[in-house]
């Protein structure tokens, strides 16, 4: 795609060009047939770009340049820098040069952030593309030149951590507020009151209109309602006193205003969906496919309220036969309603710590909608047949009514995978195995990329919310098979949808840049693995392959991760290169997400049995905003559970530190820099560093190119990949931080 990229902007570029059509462009260069589909999207990413415009007769020529400027989202940083995230779009001209697909984000110095707050949409000016690359090498500081034999090393200039190119901006002008609230500390000095922002991206301090009751030392949350000026401190007002720092529960609501989550519903919302019944008119099951006597069930976590889907699986002659069920949202939830304005409005779900805040309202979410057991709900539900390889030979879609028969929780389902017995149940568990393992497998050989992480759950106490336990979360054959039918679905549901040119929101995750690929191919060099060419999927996942199981397999996959475009939401289906999968949108999980909503109405025309009067489908214009903003509350929400998770975890090591007796855990060496080691508890996921200052007595030489500290007098090392058992120091609350110190008798 690059090289066709490079070509099409070299022969548009040239000065016999003359403008031409899609098909005269496609015939100059050769394209075939097979790719015709892959060069229509690039012509349509760079016209969104402002790369080409298009002219009379359909014909594509050169935008011309001017300053580049771009129209994004700005996101502070906790260092105080920002990153801003371009956004194409129609109404604001972007006419740069600057290839978005490899700078997807920018990075704004905080003197550059002018009164941007975090997550407005800004205007910025690019002020440098590249960073150079000597800046990120080794120090110039005293190297080793002799090993311990009084042999000369060879000096190798290696990354001290990944390198990577950037572009930088500044902030011209602000477009939009999408957020003005900030957190900070209330504080008074004689009768001038201001708030101490948390966020280091602003001012040191915010003059108020109104404390709104603070008293000194409390934590607020402050609307901004002036700021003009850098060089000025904002002003605000309080509008929430969230209480004491250390008080209960103080911690998860700052966050909460911080990332602007909506907690209530308002009383409109909440009298549209007290008004829904639960009856089911008769006429409408009369309509419906009816599975009320299927051996239909749920399988979930076993706390879990909401149940989105619920499935089947037979075995035939030729295969198997799969029914994805999901809650059918849309029969309740209609649009232009105060629901579906909500539901938009907040995007998805979110799911913090210590609670949920959903996106619809309980009596929906957790009861009307969620596929209970031995009830009568509602479903659209996608019957797809597959043959004994898994590939998928027919599949059709209908409105249903189910009755599901048990509600497994993922520990029992592993249980009937793994053993026999549970009568009918067990069976059918067993043969929905059997499907899963073989689409499964076939995924993975058709270039799918296996980017499981370890999940960890911090357990807190019901009464006081402090952190009493630290889980892991096993992801074993029964949370496969039910991943399995859901990435079938979506898949299948958005076949259709493109086939039959409906109006709809795809889940994509494009080709990733060349140039981060070969940077990151760097790092897993480094780290002592054979690395071909990563443009090559095959190579990714050789490279994958090698990593499973070693002591640095999480530090690989997550590096490979950074170097990945950001899965989102568009009106294009551009396909899903994690997946490998040419279409692909969300169509099962219409409680919790708005756009498997809106996939289920652009569904409804093309059932099998559709509505007597199916929606009306928004216009393409308006389906975009809604891609970019639920892409945007997506990363949001994602950034507030992260940000709990966390701060709830650093409260639990804390109160390890605090107890007498020091508790030893057994960590991995994910990185050596001249400052110190890098250290991760793997069982928990929690990473700090144990600083060179704290390694054992003895003369230390850091040793950039095997990633090492070495102790030649003692004949010691430590290095990248090994083990090491560490005690905490010293947790930093407010950095969210921790300092480790080695035990000596580490493995």
């Amino acid at each position: 795609m690059n090289d066709l990229r490079d070509s099409l902007l070299k022969l548009m570029g040239g000065k016999e060009y003359q403008p031409m059509d899609k098909s005269e462009l496609a015939r100059r260069l050769g394209v075939q047939s097979s790719e015709r589909r892959r060069f229509r999207i690039l012509l349509t990413k760079l016209e969104q770009e402002g790369r080409v415009k298009i002219g009379a007769k359909r014909s594509y020529k050169l935008q011309e340049r001017t300053q580049m400027f771009l129209v994004g989202k700005l996101r502070y940083q906790p260092n105080g820098n920002g990153w801003f995230f371009p956004v194409l779009t129609d109404e604001v001209n972007i006419e740069t040069g600057l290839d978005l697909q490899k700078y997807d984000r920018i990075f704004v110095d905080a003197r550059d952030l002018g009164v941007a707050l975090d997550g407005d949409y800004v205007s910025l000016k690019v002020t440098r593309v590249g960073v150079p690359k000597w800046k990120r090498f080794a120090d110039k500081g005293h190297k080793s030149k002799f090993d311990n034999r009084g042999r000369p090393i060879k000096q190798k200039k290696r990354p001290d951590k990944e390198v990577r190119d950037e572009a930088a901006g500044r902030v011209i002008k602000v477009l939009e507020r999408k957020n003005t609230t900030i957190i900070g500390i209330y504080r008074e000095e004689g009768r001038y009151c201001f708030v101490v922002p948390e966020a280091k991206a602003l001012p040191p301090e915010v003059d108020l209109l109104d404390a709104g009751g603070a008293k000194p030392g409390q934590l607020v949350a402050v609307e901004i309602t002036k700021w003009t000026s850098r060089r000025e401190s904002p002003v605000g007002k309080v509008i929430k006193v969230i209480g004491y720092p250390n008080a209960p529960g103080v911690d998860i609501i700052s966050v909460i205003h911080k990332h602007n989550l909506r907690v209530d519903f308002e009383p409109d919302v909440q009298k549209e969906a007290d008004a829904v019944s639960e009856k089911i008119p008769r006429k409408e099951l009369e309509r419906r496919e009816d599975w009320r006597d299927a051996l239909v069930m749920t399988v979930d976590p076993g706390d879990a309220k909401d149940h989105d889907d619920a499935v089947l699986v037979e075995k035939t002659e030729t295969g198997w036969k799969l029914a994805v069920h999901i809650a059918d949202v849309s029969h309740y939830v209609t649009p232009h309603s105060a629901l579906d304005k909500e539901a938009e409005l907040r995007g998805n779900s979110t799911y913090l710590v210590d609670r949920v805040l959903p996106m619809l309202p309980e009596k929906l979410s957790n009861s009307i909608c969620s596929l209970r057991p031995h009830v009568d709900r509602l479903t659209k539900c996608a019957v797809i047949e597959f043959d004994l390889k898994g590939t998928r030979k027919h599949a059709y879609f209908c409105d249903a009514v189910i009755n599901s028969k048990a509600k497994l929780a993922y520990e029992e389902a592993q249980v009937f995978i793994k053993g026999k017995g549970g009568g009918e149940i067990g069976d059918a568990i067993r043969t929905a195995w059997s499907l899963a393992d073989v689409l499964r497998k076939r995924r993975f050989k058709n270039g799918a990329l296996d980017l499981d992480f370890p999940e960890v759950k911090v357990v807190l106490d019901e009464k006081t919310k402090k952190p009493i336990e630290v889980k892991n979360l096993v992801y074993d054959e029964s949370h496969q098979m039910i991943e399995e039918f859901m990435l079938s679905a979506n898949e299948a549901v958005a076949v259709e949808l493109k086939m039959k040119r409906r109006n709809a929101l795809h889940r994509i995750h494009e080709e990733p840049d060349a140039d981060r690929l070969n940077e990151y191919a760097e790092i897993a060099r480094i780290h002592g693995f054979r690395v071909g060419d990563l443009t090559n999927k095959k190579h990714v996942q050789d490279l994958l392959k090698a990593a499973k199981g070693s002591t640095v397999e999480q530090s690989i996959k997550l590096g490979l991760l950074k170097s990945l475009k950001r899965a989102a939401y568009s009106i294009e289906g551009l396909g899903h290169y994690g997946l490998a999968k040419m279409d692909y949108c969300h169509f099962t999980s219409p409680i919790r997400r708005y756009a498997d909503l809106v996939v289920h109405r652009a569904l409804q025309s093309v059932l099998k049995n559709p509505p007597t009067h199916p929606v009306k489908l928004p216009k393409a214009k308006k389906l975009e905003e809604v891609a970019q903003h639920i892409s945007d509350t997506e990363r949001n929400s994602g950034e507030a559970e992260s940000a709990t998770k966390r701060m709830k975890m650093m409260e639990f090591l804390f109160d390890i530190a605090q107890q007498e007796s020091k508790q030893t855990f057994n960590t991995l060496i994910t990185d050596v820099r001249r400052m110190g080691l890098f250290v991760e508890i793997t069982d928990m996921q929690v990473k700090g560093v144990v600083k060179k200052e704290a390694l054992p007595k003895g003369k230390w030489v850091f040793e950039q190119s095997v990633m090492a500290f070495r102790n030649y007098n003692e004949k010691k090392d430590y290095k990248l990949g090994q083990r090491v058992n560490v005690q905490i120091a010293r947790v930093d609350m407010e950095r969210q931080l921790v300092d480790f110190v080695l035990i000596e008798d580490d493995v």
